[in-house]
């Protein structure tokens, strides 16, 4: 699938129960030729109701921590999410649904071609790299993505809620700025 029809199959599917209890899909957003991916886990409220990913107060902190490297959003990036529909009351997603869409993310990969992937948050990670190990167990080392180089993080609504681990997430922006250089 090119992009028109893989955004139209996301936007129509019923492969798992979410789609039916969100107002719309997101997709995702920015460059589809970006050299960074960055991949997060499910909608909340305000992007189901925007359509967008990461719109909320963790998107603003993610725009500033990307504006501080010198990207910005829609330009120097693409960002995703590993579900494409918000889970009720933002609860985590079930492992069902992560097989539902991962089809979906797999493929904004395969078209994206990015140089990095950062993946941001529990379900992104362990999506990403099939696996259940910790994030801080994870962080600070290049792990692969069918060859693609992988950064591990935090989720900047995580960050929100504790604040003395934004210093390790702007650690590994810094990191995945060097990884890609």
């Amino acid at each position: 699938m090119e992009w028109p029809e893989l955004k139209e199959t996301v936007r129509n599917c019923t492969v798992c129960p979410l789609r039916a209890g969100c107002t719309q899909t997101v997709f995702g957003v920015g460059d589809e030729n970006a050299d960074w991916l960055l991949v997060g886990e499910a909608p909340g409220a305000e992007e189901d109701r925007l359509g967008e990913p990461f719109v909320g107060q963790a998107g603003r902190l993610l725009d500033n921590m990307l504006a501080a490297l010198g990207l910005a959003r829609g330009k120097d990036v693409y960002i995703a999410n590993v579900l494409k529909c918000r889970p009720p009351g933002n609860r985590n997603p079930e492992p069902s649904e992560v097989a539902a869409c991962s089809p979906y993310l797999k493929r904004q990969i395969e078209l994206i071609r990015p140089r990095l992937i950062l993946a941001m948050g529990r379900f992104a990670v362990q999506t990403l790299l099939n696996t259940d190990a910790t994030i801080g167990s994870l962080r600070g080392r290049v792990h692969q993505y069918h060859g693609v180089p992988l950064v591990v993080t935090y989720h900047p609504a995580y960050l929100l809620r504790n604040l003395p681990d934004k210093a390790k997430a702007w650690a590994d922006l810094v990191f995945a700025r060097k990884t890609i250089k």
